[in-house]
């Protein structure tokens, strides 16, 4: 289980690295879910802060991945939902039915979109 936010999503969006590796394009996608975290504070007082901020941050994100589709790094080769689900199911631990209501997606579909980027992800296995 990792515990950074923003891993997965880089400048090249789905180059492997995290916020914290000098990647301006994670640090800005991190900088603005945690700005509309505290912007919607008073609304996410009862809730988990965590999961407003990976809420804020995936929906930035699917936003900007269209535009970065072949980016460099080992996620580049895997669908932008794929990189979601796999983000956040394996990396960060989410449950799947967790990770679906997140995404706005069924459970099954989240559990396909994790399942198809783990084949994807292993080794000798070339891009679809």
């Amino acid at each position: 289980m990792g515990s950074g936010v923003g891993s997965g999503a880089g400048d090249g969006v789905g180059d492997g690295a995290g916020a914290g590796s000098g990647c301006p394009g994670a640090r800005r996608l991190l900088a603005g879910a945690l700005a509309r975290t505290y912007a919607d504070w008073h609304r996410v007082r009862g809730d988990d802060p965590y999961d407003h901020t990976r809420r804020e941050l995936c929906t930035a994100y699917a936003r900007t991945a269209r535009r970065y589709r072949d980016g460099p790094g080992v996620l580049a080769r895997l669908a932008p939902q794929e990189r979601l689900a796999l983000v956040l199911c394996v990396h960060e631990g989410v449950p799947e039915e967790v990770a679906a209501a997140q995404l706005g997606l069924p459970a099954d579909r989240v559990r396909a979109l994790t399942a198809r980027a783990v084949a994807a992800m292993r080794p000798g296995r070339e891009a679809a």
